[in-house]
């Protein structure tokens, strides 16, 4: 004969002691939870390591930085490698300003290319950002617009749209003309110690920048209060290297380095431009 065995339900006074432990559990778990985050915050905003925000440019994407974010994290370093809309240069910097306000502790701001305009800008008063690092970046003065520092030196091989033989391709958008580097074009341009096969797939993936973010003035700028390096790329034939060259001198004299590289520096060189930022934080501790 089988004998069948029903559960019994657990007596009410069980509830009563099992609930207030299973509770007392959780709290404990989430008590340690926060106590945790809480440690690591306040380590962050009293400590000397820095928050390191890398900031892209025109026709690239924020996973251009990617063997920089390995480097650094592997050196201890917390990174932010957030979007740049690359839509004006006022909006993309309130943009990044936003994030930099949500940083505690201090920070380097590391801007290429194009982002060099909007980290010039959005830094500005900003008492944590202890140091702005420009790789092969526009770094203007007041006034300055990206089209303006181009058209004042010779080298950069981006020419207006409109003019023959045009390298940027205007494709028209409701807010007005997005540009992108003509694919025929863009190794010559951006990424000249690159591979066939990388320019290619940098090309296909590039991200458009509006006009107005080329033609729109800067304002005041960060380097005139935080200190700045600065690197220039002997084969930079997007911004050119006469004009990187001048923008660094005037904003980072004394912290200027040049590389054999193109203006995917940030790619081909990781370690270049990764030294220049180690040399930035222990300057500024």
């Amino acid at each position: 004969m089988t004998t069948t065995r029903h559960s019994r339900p657990w007596p009410a006074r069980w509830l009563w002691t099992i609930v207030p432990i299973a509770v007392l559990g959780l709290t404990i778990l989430f008590s340690a939870t926060g106590s945790a985050q809480t440690v690591s915050l306040q380590a962050d905003a009293h400590g000397t390591t820095p928050t390191i925000v890398l900031v892209h440019g025109a026709w690239a994407d924020a996973s251009s930085w990617s063997s920089i974010i390995r480097r650094l994290q592997d050196d201890g370093y917390t990174v932010i490698a957030p979007a740049n809309p690359l839509r004006s240069v006022s909006s993309d910097s309130a943009y990044l300003a936003s994030v930099l306000a949500t940083i505690q502790g201090p920070v380097v701001v590391v801007g290429h290319s194009y982002g060099g305009m909007v980290t010039t800008n959005a830094a500005t008063g900003n008492p944590n950002v202890k140091a702005l690092v420009y790789v092969a970046a526009f770094i203007p003065d007041q006034g300055d617009s990206v089209l303006s520092l181009g058209a004042a030196h010779p080298g950069s091989l981006i020419v207006p749209p409109g003019v023959p033989g045009a390298t940027l391709i205007a494709r028209p958008e409701p807010s007005g003309l997005d540009l992108y580097i003509d694919p025929a074009h863009f190794q010559q341009i951006f990424a000249a110690d690159l591979s066939n096969q990388k320019t290619a797939e940098m090309a296909s993936a590039q991200r458009p920048i509006a006009l107005d973010a080329l033609t729109e003035p800067s304002g005041v700028p960060a380097w005139k209060t935080i200190p700045a390096w600065a690197l220039v790329a002997r084969h930079d034939n997007a911004i050119g290297v006469a004009a990187s060259a001048f923008m660094a001198n005037r904003a980072a004299p004394n912290h200027t380095v040049t590389v054999d590289a193109s203006h995917a520096v940030l790619i081909s060189q990781p370690d270049a431009v990764v030294s220049l930022i180690r040399q930035a934080d222990a300057a500024t501790r």
